[in-house]
């Protein structure tokens, strides 16, 4: 007999309780508990008037997938030293707050990371560049360019971002369901060039859609109907004859992020559904989005978990997860 969701749940939370405890389980172990729940209901379904059917999934990415590992101010310094470039206790300090104006404005002179106009290093390297002189280094041209390239690439690596250990079982899941997964993100193109198939999360994407290819940043609609687009020819690809030749409509899209309006407000307004998630546990910000509307939950099991007590249809046809050795492998 498979095992409910609520079995599920009772056994993954005796791991974990937050994502970066020193308790936290492993990525096969996760993918184990993950693959153990069939989320499958003895509830009769709902009839098709009243169905409603998840055939995508979209999600943000940094604090959603991905977490970001230190603070800028110490990846930024730490390049600034390793060129030879000395910076006072109080210089430091101050550039987190630097950065952040030099990424507004550069957001401003050339928004979705230049688009078309500028290679995405390109922007990055005038945001670094503008950040060092709010700060007030005084490098010269050949320190500003060596430490860009040491700052480009720490933030391709693994001193800067990890995978939560849920995202890649959960990804997998969705897999197994028969759902094409991606993200929708105010990122660059480097995101799923390097970084996630870095993280291990690459194999489980199916399509990408980056406001640097795009044009468009959420929340505006036309990002997240270029999801809707670039997740269509997914739909159950790896299963030809289950094929669900259908259009994907934004009513059959769930989208999962951690800001109320890019990723809750700009999603509902496309016709997607939208889930938040609290993953530092921000008491109060959670909160506010609960009074806006919004569905918010811990970590992408509690997602699981609110899929099967919702009764979703999951996947272009229930027939994509009859079969667990043919629609997934680990």
């Amino acid at each position: 007999m498979m095992r409910s969701s609520r079995y599920f749940m009772s056994q993954i939370s005796v791991l974990m309780s937050h994502p970066h405890t020193q308790h936290v389980p492993s990525r096969r172990t996760m993918s184990k508990l993950f693959l153990s729940s069939t989320t499958t209901s003895n509830v009769s379904p709902k009839s098709d008037t009243n169905r409603r059917r998840i055939r995508a999934i979209s999600c943000d990415v940094t604090g959603t997938l991905v977490s970001f590992r230190g603070k800028i101010e110490e990846h930024y310094g730490n390049a600034a030293r390793a060129c030879g470039v000395e910076l006072p206790p109080e210089q430091e300090s101050s550039i987190g707050k630097c950065f952040n104006q030099a990424y507004k404005e550069t957001s401003v002179a050339l928004p979705c990371f230049g688009n078309s106009e500028i290679s995405s290093k390109e922007w990055w390297r005038r945001c670094v560049r503008r950040s060092f002189e709010l700060v007030g280094t005084g490098m010269d041209e050949s320190e500003n360019e060596r430490v860009f390239q040491r700052i480009y690439s720490t933030f391709g690596s693994h001193d800067a971002y990890d995978a939560f250990p849920d995202a890649k079982p959960f990804l997998q899941w969705c897999h197994r369901r028969g759902i094409a997964c991606g993200v929708i993100s105010n990122a660059d193109e480097r995101y799923g060039d390097s970084i996630l198939p870095m993280l291990g999360l690459g194999e489980v994407m199916q399509f990408l859609t980056f406001s640097k290819n795009i044009g468009f940043e959420k929340p505006h609609p036309s990002i997240f109907d270029a999801a809707i687009h670039e997740a269509e020819p997914w739909l159950c690809l790896d299963n030809s004859d289950l094929i669900d030749a259908s259009p994907l409509k934004p009513e059959e899209v769930l989208h999962i992020g951690n800001d109320y309006n890019k990723d809750y407000i700009g999603a509902t307004e496309a016709g997607f559904h939208a889930l938040l998630l609290d993953r530092f546990s921000e008491k109060d910000l959670a909160n506010s989005w609960r009074e806006g509307g919004a569905r918010v939950f811990k970590d992408l099991i509690d997602v699981v978990e609110y899929l099967s007590r919702e009764q979703f249809e999951l996947g272009s046809r229930d027939e994509c997860c009859c079969n667990v050795e043919r629609c997934f492998k680990l």
